[in-house]
């Protein structure tokens, strides 16, 4: 009955370590994804949702250019470029630009 209690014991402890483990939640990351002009719109859709899909979201749709911005974790971005891959994706940190010296 002892060892049974020790063994109880040992998997709920490796089971709430595991949960612990699992439970903690990747950085986010902002960026802009861009793609060519003559990328079709369902490629884009795809891209958006693979974003949402890994617990991302749309911060910005740009209308001019193939593109916008979201927030989620790096691994997200690492799938829309493979799964878009073909169309060429540009992804790039969102940073605040400003031009030296202006006033």
């Amino acid at each position: 009955m002892k060892y049974f209690h020790q063994l109880l014991t040992f998997f709920l402890a490796s089971f709430l370590l595991i949960s612990f483990v699992m439970a903690v939640p990747q950085p986010q990351k902002s960026v802009i994804i861009s793609f060519p002009k003559d990328t079709p719109l369902n490629i884009l859709e795809q891209a958006k949702e693979a974003v949402r899909a890994a617990g991302g979201f749309i911060t910005h749709e740009y209308t001019i250019i193939k593109a916008f911005a979201c927030t989620g974790p790096a691994k997200a971005f690492e799938t829309v470029h493979e799964l878009t891959s073909a169309y060429n994706p540009n992804i790039e940190d969102d940073q605040v630009v400003s031009i030296a010296g202006s006033s």
